[in-house]
């Protein structure tokens, strides 16, 4: 499995007045709850209705738990939190604080994994991940390029939000 990505332009320009091309994922589907639990299933033991069900109850607690502010860790996979955005309407004192000035999102951090040297991490979702240019899926002599997750250290402030 490969992950496809294209190029896109930034609207946002730099210091020199150009709009850089970055590269950005291509989604091709998508993949619903009740395939998850089928695949799932046959790795188990469990038919896919029980695992179906682990599933959706797994959303009502987390959802449980999120909205009591708390953060919800799977092994594995990694960590939910509830962010809250600021819509950019301050307000001059603290006491004019409101949650009607932001919105909430749900913020997943993947999982990491230390290096043995202890100096970099690697997000498990996307260890070994290779990657191919959308429009060039076709061609076979197009290289798929390994690409290291995350960018390099882990320094906490990779906030991943969703």
């Amino acid at each position: 499995m490969t992950v496809l990505y294209e190029s896109f332009q930034s609207v946002l320009k730099t210091k020199e007045q150009k709009r850089l091309f970055h590269p950005r994922v291509v989604l091709v589907g998508n993949v619903t709850t009740d395939q998850v639990a089928r695949e799932i299933a046959a790795y188990s033991s469990l038919s896919s209705g029980d695992v179906k069900n682990v599933i959706d109850n797994l959303v009502t607690v987390m959802t449980q738990h999120l909205q009591a502010s708390q953060s919800v860790t799977l092994d594995g996979l990694g960590s939910f939190r509830l962010t809250m955005r600021s819509s950019g309407r301050g307000v001059e004192t603290a006491d004019e604080v409101s949650a009607s000035q932001a919105t909430l999102q749900v913020c997943f951090k993947p999982a990491a994994r230390k290096n043995p040297d202890g100096t970099t991490a690697t997000r498990s979702l996307v260890t070994g991940a290779k990657c191919k240019r959308f429009d060039r899926v076709n061609d076979p002599s197009a290289p798929e390029e390994p690409l290291e997750p995350g960018g390099g250290t882990d320094d906490g402030n990779d906030d991943g939000e969703l």
